[in-house]
């Protein structure tokens, strides 16, 4: 079954009356229907059999194109008005419509069969004491239902009871959030005793207090209360419609919430589109060019009030009512809105998307892109945004995960002031550690994990030796964690992690004789140097984004109770014992070591705690615990109380692995002067390490600023510090420029000027900082030494830092911005940026789900923005550019035959080329130059970044491209009218007779204009396919096969008022003077553009021109150079980032067993990745370039 999101479509209902919290009580229809929450049944489709015509065109009828083509039809019907046929307007305006509602009617067509299939399962309902098998739609809340293993959940149930030990159930959410491994959910045990006793389960009468309807997947809040006692209710208590049952054979649940309020539906809301810097602009220039409409217009209609005023008189003999030189002038102005509407034609927005669509599909099936080892595909999430990603300025990257593997190893580790893991030689020198490098044997361990790899034999000496600061070391990864342990067969145990870090941990205490077995709700079991023992579980103190910390709390068979705490260094010693400062000294040394080498470290305590304490502060957690309000807040205050005075135990290090073609990648997007600025949890000195790993920090850079202030006047002054050195003459006051934008100029913009700066820079600044620097009175002076800096590392970061650094930087540089990441704490960045890409990881889907783009590594970034986003970018300004040009000459040709008519808005063309024009004659060949068009091709793409940079300065298409292509329009306008108009001035056939006829002069004229704008067409495609030459050469064929057919005898005779035209083709198309003239129009067209263009790439080449050159002159590839990646040897600090998510120690303590089911996927393609998508490593040569002229044809 495919996504039940997408199936569900986009639009959800609502209540009015806002619902501030849900009462019902189970079993008690009557009670729970005077509320009168929803029922079960879903609607998502928009339209019925009566009102989707009405409604359909309503909607397409607000988009300002067809409104206003609507618009003209209406003047069209009027006919002291209209001087063209309805059909001019008609035909293209159905077929839009037609298109568009044909689309819709698909689409709300499978909304109804989906809502019809959903709507009409059946699921066993308690209905007056017996189970009854009825539809999802006839559901109502505080029902009782029975679901069975692989059924879909029927509603947001509060579950009851299940047949699995310690009232358990296994669900799926791949519908909801992607992840295909298994949850698991826990009942309360006072209901868990229902059982599936249906006497039990009608004789039940539990109240439920929760919070109303809302979109939160991650979070319930609510009460049961049954015979006086009140039962704390959670997301863990909750199954979400959209989940399905898996390996259970029967769960009773009571439904909270159905249809429309259930958090599946109330996520399906209206989705809100990005919009491309290009399509804002275009919104400005339609609407200037209906201002430029209506001034030809009125200059128009004011000259037929003059001509009528001075020469209408003379025909007033003829006219049945006289003249009136106003109102014909009015009149007049409006036929000249109709006759001149080509210069916004409806086909323009159906080509776009149509462009759109295509340059997606690329992107969905580049093999270079894909990735074997996952079968994951590239793919275009949306298809509204390709074009932007040529104009990319800013990237903001995640680093665990995006640039790393995100699978972690357990490397050295620090114990009681002790560091593990190195090695020396007989001298105290460090031995370099290989793959031949001897390592430690766990044989002695029969539990051991096979793949565990340790090199240091010291570290298994001590702990055999009993050691009890080593062994404690040990049992607290044993213990603090929310791994699911798995065991398919004696021995073989298999560890369900829900972050990679604490996989490694607890793998590593397994092997050191420490090994994780089992754990229930209420107890963990460790075999502990091979001796089995049972810990009970008090309490977990959940890890989250704010806390940066998870505890437990266990009473050890022997009645000590003990709370073992780990988490990030700073933050677990602030909260340490004082005396044990000269271990945390020494530890410290060790962490600065361990994150100097790029490892991901993490501090451990614990403390001994009073029992008859333990039981106040149990009392106070339940009553914090159940709490309506300010759950979170109080549980967080009760957890800060608990967590001090602990005492250190050490630390451990875990690599995290760069990922393939990470450094090149960057390089190369470097070299594309494209700014990269990594947010990251990680500690400062692990995130400093990453970026020289990464190639965004380099030794030979001028200086790497720190700013690590604890308050807001150093961090303030910091920033100003490397400001000043960056720029020492530059001014203290940033260059603002305000402006306004958007359409009629409403929306205000602050735009902070780009500094220039000698030399290369990087700051690398910490979350503490970068808090006081986020605030209102310090933000532009962030940005300002941020946007000096080649590269911007911020660490220690929280997800909503992540979002404001991104807004931060679209509302100050109107630069275009794209946010990578691949985790759940990346959701809020990917969003805020212009452009969000998610890599599909190991930490699940919820990036991608949000994102807009995604793949599988980090390297195919590069070829998504150098290569297809360049690519999408050029094509989308090709046609824009030669789709005004076009239209612009079509239309300033009528123009210029208004001052040979008497400004009487008769039209220049054949009304059926006027209908033609756009749809049939012009159409496919400039689809085929923007789908198929490309300056140079991929590999050279990778050569040279620099060709990316144009996109970044909007070279190819803005306000002055537009005016520049006016302008060329109007010259071309000039020899398309007087050139034939000239030519045919008192000419005479061969054999003496008059050719001087409009229908014959509207003939030459329409075929001048075709062969100028498709010759046009050829000097702007760079890249002949055969697509494109069937297109071109086959719309010319087509022309004239049309215009030989509607302008003979038998269209004549069959319609004569539409085809009037009778005989012009073969009478004119004989002459030589004829075709002597589309000749002359053609070169005269044609000549401007390629004098300047050869003037151009002589004198002021850009780079595309040299890039392009040698080409030509590079008929063979050179083979690519290798060069060897110079090891970086650095002392610079690295550190940690603890990589959790919040909820886990909750579903440990309710027996929440992760399991993965086994997924088989055919291979996609047999071929393995490409060299250029692989790391080896891409060069490019250094083109130096003049300033260049304005862009123009």
């Amino acid at each position: 079954m495919g996504s039940l999101l997408s199936r569900l479509g986009l639009e959800c209902g609502g209540k009015a009356v806002k619902e501030e919290e849900r009462h019902l009580r189970a079993n008690d229809r009557e009670l729970n229907l005077s509320y009168k929450y929803s029922d079960n049944a879903i609607k998502t489709s928009k339209y019925n059999i009566f009102t989707f015509l009405p409604l359909n065109l309503f909607e397409q009828f607000q988009r300002l194109a067809n409104a206003y083509f609507l618009f003209l039809l209406c003047l069209q019907s009027i006919p002291e008005v209209s001087s063209l046929p309805w059909y001019t307007t008609v035909v293209p305006l159905v077929l839009v419509l037609s298109m568009t509602m044909a689309k819709d009617g698909s689409d709300d067509m499978n909304r109804h069969r989906c809502d019809k299939q959903v709507n009409n399962r059946q699921v066993e309902v308690l209905v007056e004491g017996e189970l009854q098998s009825e539809k999802w739609m006839d559901v109502q809340v505080g029902d009782i239902v029975k679901l069975e293993n692989n059924q879909f959940v029927t509603a947001d149930l509060l579950l009851l009871s299940s047949s699995e030990p310690l009232n358990l159930v296994y669900i799926e959410t791949a519908e909801l959030d992607g992840e295909t491994n298994l949850k698991v959910k826990q009942a309360l045990t006072v209901t868990g005793k229902l059982e599936d006793s249906v006497e039990k389960l009608a004789n039940f009468n539990g109240e439920v207090h929760c919070e109303p309807p809302n979109n939160r997947l991650d979070k319930f809040t609510g009460t049961l209360t049954l015979k006086g006692e009140t039962y704390s209710l959670d997301n863990e208590r909750i199954l979400l419609r959209g989940c399905t049952l898996r390996n259970t054979q029967w769960c009773f649940g009571l439904v909270v919430f159905g249809g429309p309020d259930t958090k599946l539906m109330q996520n399906c809301g209206r989705t809100t589109f990005k919009r491309t810097s290009i399509d804002r602009l275009m919104n400005v220039l339609v609407l200037s060019i209906f201002g430029f409409l209506m001034i030809m217009c009125l200059f128009l209609a004011i000259g037929n009030g003059i001509w009528e005023y001075q020469e209408g008189s003379k025909f007033a003999a003829f006219l049945p009512k006289g003249v009136n030189a106003p109102f014909s002038a009015f009149l007049t102005f409006w036929s000249y809105v109709i006759i001149l509407n080509t210069v916004v034609p409806i086909s323009l927005y159906v080509s776009v998307e149509i462009i759109r669509l295509g340059n997606s599909f690329y992107i969905n099936w580049d093999r270079k892109m894909y990735y074997p080892k996952n079968d994951t595909p590239a793919e275009a999430r949306t298809t509204t945004l390709n074009e932007e990603l040529g104009q990319i300025k800013y990237i903001f990257s995640d680093k665990t995960g995006t640039l790393t593997q995100n699978v972690m190893t357990f490397n050295k580790c620090s114990i009681n002031g002790k560091a593990y893991g190195e090695l020396l030689d007989f001298s105290g020198q460090r031995v370099e550690i290989n793959e031949k490098t001897e390592k430690v044997d766990f044989s002695w361990n029969n539990l051991a994990d096979p793949k565990f790899c340790f090199h240091d034999n010291s570290l298994v000496e001590v702990v055999r030796d009993g050691n009890p600061e080593v062994q404690a070391f040990f049992r607290l990864l044993a213990l603090c964690h929310t791994v699911m342990p798995e065991e398919k067969k004696e021995g073989e145990l298999y560890y369900q992690a829900q972050s990679p870090d604490e996989g490694a941990l607890v793998t590593a205490a397994r092997n050191f004789g420490f090994v994780f077995r089992s754990r229930t709700p209420e107890s963990i079991t460790v075999v502990e140097m091979g001796e089995l023992v049972t810990y009970e579980l008090l309490a977990v103190l959940d890890f989250n984004n704010v806390r940066k910390r998870m505890s437990v709390i266990v009473r050890s068979p022997e009645g000590k109770l003990t709370l073992y705490c780990k988490g990030a260094d700073t933050i677990i010693f602030e909260r340490l014992n004082p005396s044990c400062s000269n271990l945390t000294e020494v530890t410290t040394l060790h962490l600065n070591e361990f994150a100097g080498e790029g490892l991901r470290t993490l501090a451990l305590a614990y403390k001994d705690i009073d029992p008859e304490y333990m039981e106040d502060w149990k009392l106070r957690h339940h009553v914090a615990n159940t709490a309506m309000d300010e759950r979170e807040e109080k549980l967080d205050a009760l957890y800060e109380e608990i967590e001090k005075g602990l005492l250190l135990l050490g630390s451990t290090a875990v690599e995290d692995k760069l990922q393939d073609g990470v450094p090149q990648t960057i390089e190369q997007l470097s070299k594309a002067d494209i700014k990269i600025w990594v947010l990251t949890g990680d500690k400062q000195e692990t995130a400093e390490n990453i970026g020289y790993s990464c190639n965004m920090l380099r030794e030979e850079m001028n200086e790497v600023f720190i700013v690590s202030a604890n308050t807001a006047e150093e961090v303030r002054k910091e920033l100003q510090t490397a400001r000043r050195k960056m720029t020492p003459d530059g001014t203290e006051e940033p260059t603002v420029k305000k402006s306004r934008s958007g359409l009629f100029c409403l929306q205000k913009t602050e735009t902070v000027a780009d500094e220039p700066v000698n030399g290369e820079y990087a700051m690398v600044i910490n979350g503490h900082s970068l808090a006081f620097a986020l605030e209102k009175d310090m933000e532009i002076e962030l940005l300002r030494t941020a946007c000096m800096c080649q590269t911007v590392i911020c660490c220690r970061v929280t997800p909503l830092q992540k979002a404001q650094v991104v807004e931060l930087v679209k509302k100050y540089k109107q630069a275009v911005t794209l946010a990578i990441g691949d985790g759940a704490n990346d959701v809020s960045m990917i969003k805020a940026a212009h452009i969000g890409v998610g890599i599909s990881g190991q930490e699940g889907m919820q990036a991608v789900l949000s994102s807009d783009y995604s793949f599988a590594q980090f390297r195919y970034l590069q070829r998504l923005l150098l290569v297809h986003g360049r690519w999408s970018y050029l094509r989308m300004c090709k046609f824009l550019r030669y789709f005004f040009y076009k239209n612009f000459t079509f239309t300033f040709v009528h123009f210029w035959y208004g001052f040979f008519c008497g400004f009487s808005a008769q039209t220049v063309f054949d009304e059926w080329f006027i209908t033609l024009f756009n749809l049939v004659y012009t159409a496919l060949p400039v689809l085929s130059l923007s789908l198929f068009d490309q300056d140079v091709n991929d590999w050279w793409s990778f050569q040279y970044p620099q060709l990316y940079t144009p996109g970044q300065l909007n070279q190819y298409f803005s306000k002055r491209a537009f005016v520049y292509t006016v302008l060329h329009s109007g010259y071309s306008s000039l020899v398309l009218f007087f050139i034939p108009w000239a030519a045919m001035y008192d000419t005479v056939r061969d054999d003496g007779k008059e050719i001087v006829d409009y229908q014959s002069f509207a003939l030459l004229a329409q075929t001048c204009l075709l062969i100028a704008v498709s010759i046009q067409l050829g000097l702007d495609t760079h890249y002949w396919t055969a697509m494109n030459q069937f297109f071109l050469w086959g719309s010319l064929s087509v022309y004239f096969a049309v215009i030989f057919t509607m302008y003979s005898n038998g269209m004549f005779l069959t319609l004569t008022s539409s085809f009037p035209f009778i005989g012009t083709a073969r009478n004119s198309l004989n002459q030589p003077n004829v075709w002597l003239t589309m000749l002359l129009t053609t070169v005269l067209c044609v000549l401007p553009v390629v004098a300047y263009r050869f003037l151009r790439i002589l004198l002021w080449p850009t780079i595309n021109d040299k890039v392009r050159y040698k080409v030509r002159q590079d008929k063979v590839l050179p083979a690519t150079p290798r060069r060897v990646q110079a090891r970086r040897t650095s002392t610079r600090r690295s550190g940690y980032a603890f990589s959790h998510a919040q909820g886990y120690g909750d579903l440990v303590t309710s027996g929440k067993f992760l399991r993965r089911t086994p997924k088989s996927r055919p291979a996609l393609f047999s071929q393995t990745d490409s060299p250029l998508a692989q790391t080896q490593p891409q060069f490019y040569r250094t083109i130096s370039e003049r300033e260049e002229p304005p862009l123009s044809p």
